[in-house]
């Protein structure tokens, strides 16, 4: 089967921690993310998702990395495809949408219930967002 393609938001606020959102599909954390669309690029999926699930407008500030995992019982038929980026928001207040029953900044060494690969994700982006952090210094 064909690998479905997903964008992935790592949004960190002034402490360093990443923002997460306690999904309603699976009772789960994980990042804001979602499926490329037709006609979208991954980046544009990600902004997208960002204003739909929490309401804040993102900008793209990198590609963090690009993380394939194989179709398997634990996850399902598909393989997917998780585009990863580091992103910035405008202030705002975060607003759930449908899709997440909260929403917060998280340390992720006190996560224990991540969704799917995202504490995989995460902890990638947590590397990315150190190692800018060092670069800008």
């Amino acid at each position: 089967m064909t690998a479905k393609v997903g964008a992935d938001a790592a949004i960190f606020d002034d402490q360093d921690r990443i923002l997460l959102v306690h999904r309603t599909d699976d009772a789960t954390w994980g990042l804001v993310s979602g499926w490329v669309e037709g006609g979208e690029t991954p980046a544009e999926t990600v902004v997208r998702e960002v204003a739909e699930e929490v309401g804040l407008s993102a900008t793209v500030v990198e590609l963090i990395d690009v993380v394939g995992r194989a179709a398997n019982i634990s996850y399902g038929p598909h393989g997917v495809v998780a585009i990863l980026y580091r992103c910035s928001v405008s202030p705002g207040a975060i607003e759930c949408s449908h899709e997440a029953t909260e929403a917060r900044y998280w340390d992720i060494d006190e996560v224990s219930n991540w969704h799917h690969n995202h504490e995989h994700l995460a902890r990638l982006a947590v590397a990315a967002h150190r190692r800018a952090g060092e670069i800008n210094s």
